[in-house]
């Protein structure tokens, strides 16, 4: 069986922290969709690191990590990352796998992307610009360039060949971008060649190969349920499918292997770009979420926006993807609130629905709130269940009555010990 780790909200929430936790019990961590747009910062031992491409298990040293097919990969980025990592001194290439099948971000895929968002002017869907959306539409247009395309003689005429119809794309979109590609390529070129000394594995045959014989699999998502291409809040969405059901088209699980589903949310809710929001704050309380919480994105450095828990959202998140268990972030953010909200039901054109709608945008959707004691204590030196206040485990009781699903794990702070198991 392969056990799932999936964001609930619209990214963000945390599931690089978790993971680092839960690693520890588990032989192999794959990662299975989306690109270096995902950020998942973890914290231990005084330091901070930040990763984009590679599983979070890679500060393990019993872990292997994949990359699976379903991951578009920017080698420039992924060669960043391997930098960073050798500072620390990790031995990344005996533990560091990547799928033939995963796809390339070209450099031309990153002009392409600044293009078209500066095309739709005021209508832009809040890209991260890198190269993620036209990578996906090369993958499903069946002309995309894979991990395992280098392994092949005529590798650099495809690239040409792609990076050519790319640059024709842009002068169709007849925009103002600066760019000089022969230093782009170079660049590219240079982290191709340390792509090269990793390990490119069948990552279908691998993962289904280890389940056989007995290992234990964590699949790590990135973004988060309301960005899913099919069931996010379309067009504000990213390019992949990152439910339940990416992590099978994304590794090559069958469904019936998939185990634990274990779902991450924030005691409160953000969103970094653009895109309706029906929790959003413009006050003070959502400006003190933002501080408190540090609420900057950790790829792009972008603030995020601030509100109550939507759990009618996440409620729907629960719902698509067969959460088994909930993972809540962040709830040492929310001391020190007399009161809390959360949202418990949408007005949607005109009428009381408990349900996660087609469309959600401000003209269409408003919200009603359901108050709850908030807390006071300090939860960041609290280490178990019975220090936490009583006002929180209603809090979490809450929760867990709406979506019925249980809460397993409190996060009071951003440390790898700062997890409480409840």
């Amino acid at each position: 069986m392969i056990d799932l780790l999936l964001g609930l909200q619209w990214g963000d929430e945390g599931k690089g922290k978790i993971v680092d936790v839960l690693t520890k019990d588990y032989d192999i961590v794959a990662r299975f969709q989306g690109g270096p747009n995902a950020g998942h910062t973890l914290i231990f031992d005084g330091h901070k690191h930040v990763l984009h491409t590679i599983p979070s298990g890679i500060f393990h040293e019993k872990s292997m990590n994949v990359v699976g097919n379903g991951v578009v990969i920017d080698p420039v980025i992924f060669k960043k990352e391997l930098d960073n990592l050798a500072k620390h001194h990790i031995d990344y290439k005996s533990k560091l796998l990547i799928s033939k099948k995963a796809h390339l971000i070209l450099p031309t895929h990153r002009l392409l992307d600044a293009a078209s968002e500066t095309m739709k002017g005021k209508a832009k869907i809040g890209s991260t610009l890198k190269g993620i959306g036209p990578t996906y539409m090369d993958k499903t247009g069946r002309n995309g360039f894979r991990i395992g395309d280098l392994q092949f003689d005529n590798w650099e005429e495809k690239y040409r060949n792609l990076t050519q119809k790319h640059l024709k794309m842009i002068d169709f979109y007849d925009v103002d971008i600066d760019f000089d590609l022969k230093e782009l390529e170079n660049e590219f070129f240079e982290a191709l060649e340390v792509l090269r000394t990793l390990q490119f594995i069948d990552s279908e045959e691998y993962i289904n190969n280890a389940m056989v014989s007995g290992k234990t699999i964590l699949a790590e998502g990135a973004q988060g349920s309301l960005l899913d291409i099919d069931f996010g809040t379309y067009p504000f969405v990213t390019s992949s499918n990152t439910t339940a059901a990416g992590a099978c088209t994304g590794l090559g699980v069958a469904p019936n292997k998939i185990g634990e589903v274990f779902g991450i949310f924030k005691a409160y809710t953000t969103r970094v770009g653009s895109g309706p929001f029906p929790t959003e704050l413009f006050d003070e309380d959502g400006e003190r979420m933002a501080k408190v919480g540090n609420e900057f994105g950790a790829t792009t450095g972008r603030a995020r926006r601030c509100g109550w828990l939507d759990l009618v959202a996440l409620k729907y998140a629960v719902q698509i993807n067969g959460v088994t268990q909930l993972m809540m972030m962040k709830g040492d953010v929310l001391s020190g609130f007399d009161t809390l909200k959360v949202c418990t039901t949408y007005n949607y054109k005109g009428k009381e629905i408990d349900f996660f709608p087609y469309n959600i945008e401000e003209e269409n959707v408003s919200v009603n709130y359901t108050e709850i004691k908030g807390w006071h204590e300090d939860l960041t030196k609290m280490s178990k269940a019975d220090e936490l206040p009583q006002s929180l485990n209603n809090y979490i009781s809450f929760v867990e009555d709406f979506v019925g699903v249980p809460v397993k794990i409190v996060s009071v702070g951003p440390d790898r010990k700062q997890t409480i198991k409840v």
